[in-house]
């Protein structure tokens, strides 16, 4: 998995006009990184109950959201949603901040909902992402 060192919102590669979709929004999400993906798409970012095909997705994932099967469960829920193409980020809490998930287990709940983790980046002081896709149908 490629690693990108202080990417943040900016790089995490939504465009102008996007929908995303955003899971598990809480008081403890960093607003910059919110704000930098509406800046980038034009669009306000919609939530769990939106109902509609979306483009992207973003995932606060913190240790307390469950464990690796409630992930892949999320993975496999936010891609129903996605349009073709569409990209997914899990966005977890740096090592060393509450909620911190190590990125094995990340990895581990895309393989098994059919997907691979592809990069890293970091968005901000608190958060990590990883950039998850589809595998090719070559693949499966």
């Amino acid at each position: 998995m490629a690693v990108s060192a202080g990417a943040g919102a900016g790089s995490l590669g939504f465009t102008t006009g996007q929908v995303i979709q955003e899971f598990l929004y809480d008081d403890d999400v960093d607003s910059a990184v919110r704000q930098g993906v509406e800046e980038a798409t034009g669009t306000e970012l919609v939530d769990e109950e939106y109902g509609d095909v979306s483009d992207g997705t973003i995932i606060w994932w913190r240790d307390d959201d469950g464990g690796q099967e409630e992930l892949t469960d999320m993975l496999v829920d936010a891609q129903a949603n996605l349009d073709d193409g569409g990209l997914i980020w899990v966005l977890t809490p740096k090592p060393g901040r509450d909620g911190h998930v190590v990125p094995a287990d990340v990895e581990e709940a895309a393989r098994t909902a059919g997907m691979l983790a592809t990069s890293a980046i970091s968005v901000g002081p608190a958060w990590n992402g990883i950039r998850i896709a589809s595998r090719s149908r070559s693949r499966r």
